[in-house]
């Protein structure tokens, strides 16, 4: 009802929620959202006004959504500003998933808190042109739980978009959380008035996570929010020979290392301590990410494989671009950013320093 759609549940005849006589009318009787058209204030909501202000110097706006928790959306979200910022582009990166604020952990900002000046909210900053802002920041604990409703939920975000001082962006990358529920429809209504360049959808190959996936998919398109693609995360454990750890099992069932052994084995031909050992760790065989996204008429951007080296990146709050070891997963993210700007139009030059 924010937007002043008529609710699916209304009676006939309804005059609409932003209407004078809405929750007053004859038509109004009986129906279960009287009492809320008749108190809810008339008009333009003038938050929008103040979001449409601050976003205008904001070049380019991306959602990053899940159909499920669980898939790396987070991890995916904190590399991508990390790998715009160091192609010197201005980017901040806002944390609305409320209830699991991730992003200050991933990175390297647990701790942080937000401060005021006369211009508004001030993110806090990895690098000079990478601020981040989330609700992770403002709680005294980070092990408190945040209990909030649909509305206050909302508020925050409005609060985030309007009293956040960005400064000049090139990009605003936007953690959602996973699913299609409150935080999701606020922060479309929030920006559609200074447009979204899209939204980018992380899921894993198995089909329990596609499930969701494609109603993500089918919410963009009834939101009016393109899908900028989609990023088959988890594809398959993929590291280095040389760190696995090996086991061998015993007639007991019990396991005994045998690393050191193995090692020994493979100095013995140098050829192989350079191989990289891949497994298939989720079900694949109904054809992933890319067969969904060729069935839904939606982009496919790529897989970024099960690398554990991410996965010590994300938890240090580091790039694994600036990580040797992050060599199989970094590769595969690079890959993916650059066919995401080349076929949406968004490699702009980055802001000067004296813009």
């Amino acid at each position: 009802m924010e937007n002043g759609d008529i609710p699916d549940n209304a009676n006939e005849h309804c005059p609409g929620p932003q209407s004078e006589s809405a929750g007053k009318s004859d038509a109004c009787e009986g129906c279960p959202n009287q009492e809320i058209c008749a108190t809810a204030p008339k008009g333009p909501d003038p938050d929008l006004v103040a979001i449409a202000e601050r976003m205008a110097t904001v070049k380019h706006k991306i959602l990053i959504l899940s159909g499920k928790g669980g898939v790396g959306k987070s991890t995916f979200s904190a590399q991508l500003a990390f790998a715009l910022a160091a192609k010197d582009f201005h980017v901040g990166l806002l944390d609305i998933d409320i209830c699991g604020p991730s992003i200050p952990k991933m990175l390297g900002l647990e701790g942080q808190e937000i401060h005021q000046s006369n211009l508004g909210w001030s993110p806090v900053y990895v690098e000079p042109n990478l601020g981040v802002m989330s609700i992770g920041f403002m709680l005294p604990d980070p092990d408190d739980a945040v209990i909030w409703r649909g509305p206050r939920k909302n508020g925050l975000i409005k609060q985030f978009l309007k009293d956040v001082y960005w400064g000049e962006l090139d990009f605003l990358v936007v953690d959602a959380p996973p699913g299609t529920s409150d935080e999701h429809i606020s922060i479309v209504q929030c920006l559609d008035a200074t447009g979204i360049d899209g939204a980018i959808i992380v899921t894993t190959p198995q089909q329990v996570s596609l499930i969701d996936v494609r109603k993500e998919v089918s919410f963009c398109k009834k939101v009016g929010v393109k899908v900028l693609g989609v990023v088959e995360n988890m594809s398959g454990l993929c590291q280095r020979i040389t760190d696995f750890k090996f086991m061998k099992m015993t007639d007991t069932g019990d396991q005994s290392d045998v690393t050191e052994k193995v090692r020994e084995y493979l100095e013995k031909s140098p050829e192989m301590m350079n191989l990289i050992a891949f497994s298939e760790v989720f079900d694949s065989s109904g054809g992933g990410a890319a067969k969904m996204c060729n069935e839904m008429g939606v982009p496919f951007l790529g897989k970024v494989p099960l690398d554990p080296q991410l996965c010590k990146a994300a938890e240090g709050g580091q790039s694994c671009f600036v990580d040797k070891d992050c060599g199989v997963s970094a590769s595969a993210l690079k890959k993916i950013i650059e066919k995401l700007m080349e076929s949406n139009g968004l490699s702009t030059s980055p802001l000067t320093s004296d813009t």
